[in-house]
C-alpha cells in the first residue's frame, strides 16, 4: 500500500508537461535524463536494448572511473517554493546511485552560468535500489533551476518536485481573469471523499486530460449519498465563470454537480472538511453529460469573494478539469 505524503498534494514543478527540462547533465550515455521528468510511473521493458545498452525509463550515467560525481541541471516548469521531493529508482537494482542531493537557484531571466550561487535545499541522502524515497524540504524561497546530484553515478528513474508555484500577487492586475484553481496559479485539492480511479489533483492540470487516468474518478457508490473534493484557490477571488469538464468519461461521468464556496480565514489544511459542511452555494445542482465542457455563468450565485470550494459530484464518477474564472479579490 502506498503511502501520501502531505507534501504530494502540491503540483509536481518537475513535470515535462509543465515544460520542465534537463538543460545541462554531466553524463547519460546509458539513458536520457530528459525521461526522469515525465509524469507517469516507470516502466520495464524486457529484454529490450539500445545502441549503448539495456533500456531504462529513467537517467541512467555510465559507470564512473575517475573523481566525482554526476548531476543533472533541470529547468522547472514554474518557479515555485519546493514542499517536498520524490526520489524514484524504481526498476533500477544493481545500477541505482547509493546517495543525492539537490540544490536549487533562482534566475529571474534566461538559465544558470558559472557565476550562479547555489543553495542546498536537500543534503545528501541514502538510496535504495527500486524504491521510493520521500523528503520534505522546509525552504520558503521560490526556485526556477535544480542542480541533482547523484553519487557517484548510475540511475534514477523518476524526479517529482512537489510545490506551490510562485507568483506576485501584489503586481497581479485586479482587472485580469484567471483561473484561480489552476495549478499553475497555486490551486490545490485539499481533501476528497474518495479517489479510487483517479487522483483529486488531477483536475487541476492545465491543458485538457489525455485519458480517463488523467482525471479524478471515484469509486462506484453503493450506499447512499455523493462524492466530493475541496479545492484551495492561488488566492481570494470573485468568481465569475465556472468550467467542469469531462473529457474522455463516458459510462462514468457524473449524472449532476454543485458547488459550496467560502472565504476561509486561519485554520489549516487538515481542518477544512468539516468546515465544507456550512459553506455557501455557489453553483447549483447541474445537470452533466458524457465527454464535454460545461459552461457556467448565469448559474452562479452572488457570495462575494471566495479562497476556496466544494465541488460535489452526483452520485459518483468522473471528472476530468475544473476551472474557476475570475478576478482578484480586492482588500484581502
Amino acid at each position: 500500500m502506498t503511502t501520501e505524503h502531505s507534501f504530494q498534494k502540491y503540483i509536481n514543478l518537475a513535470d515535462a508537461r509543465l515544460g520542465a527540462k534537463v538543460i545541462s547533465v554531466s553524463d547519460d550515455w546509458f539513458a536520457a535524463a530528459d525521461r526522469m521528468l515525465q509524469p507517469e510511473p516507470a516502466i520495464w521493458k524486457e529484454g529490450v536494448f539500445d545502441d549503448n545498452g539495456k533500456w531504462m525509463d529513467g537517467w541512467e550515467s555510465r559507470r564512473k572511473r575517475f573523481e566525482g560525481y554526476d548531476h543533472a541541471i533541470v529547468k522547472l516548469g514554474v518557479c515555485g517554493v519546493i514542499k517536498g521531493v520524490e526520489i524514484d529508482t524504481s526498476y533500477f537494482t544493481g545500477n541505482y546511485p547509493p546517495s543525492a542531493s539537490l540544490e536549487a537557484c533562482y534566475c529571474e531571466q534566461g538559465d544558470p552560468d558559472e557565476n550562479t550561487v547555489w543553495s542546498e535545499v536537500l543534503g545528501a541522502v541514502d538510496l535504495q535500489g527500486d524504491s521510493q524515497h520521500y523528503h520534505s524540504i522546509d525552504n520558503d524561497n521560490a526556485w526556477s533551476h535544480l542542480r541533482f546530484n547523484i553519487y557517484p553515478d548510475g540511475g534514477v528513474a523518476r524526479l517529482r518536485v512537489h510545490g506551490i508555484p510562485y507568483r506576485d500577487w501584489s503586481a497581479q492586475d485586479t482587472s485580469e481573469v484567471l483561473d484561480f484553481a489552476s495549478s499553475l496559479n497555486g490551486g490545490r485539492a485539499l481533501a476528497c471523499s474518495d479517489e479510487h480511479f483517479g487522483q483529486m489533483r488531477n483536475i487541476l492540470n492545465p491543458g485538457r486530460g489525455i485519458n480517463m487516468g488523467d482525471g479524478w474518478e471515484t469509486a462506484r457508490r453503493r450506499t447512499p449519498g455523493f462524492d466530493w473534493v475541496i479545492v484551495a484557490l492561488g488566492h481570494g477571488a470573485d468568481i465569475e465563470s465556472i468550467l467542469v469538464d469531462t473529457h474522455h468519461f463516458k459510462g462514468n461521468y457524473p449524472d449532476s454537480c454543485s458547488i459550496q464556496g467560502a472565504f476561509v480565514k486561519g485554520g489549516t489544511d487538515d481542518q477544512i472538511e468539516a468546515q465544507s459542511l456550512f459553506w455557501q452555494e455557489l453553483l447549483p445542482s447541474q445537470k452533466l453529460e458524457m465527454h464535454q465542457e460545461h459552461h457556467f455563468s448565469e448559474q452562479l450565485k452572488a457570495i462575494g469573494p471566495i479562497t476556496h470550494v466544494r465541488l460535489n459530484i452526483f452520485p459518483d464518477g468522473g471528472v476530468s478539469r475544473l476551472r474557476l474564472f475570475g478576478k482578484i479579490a480586492a482588500n484581502q
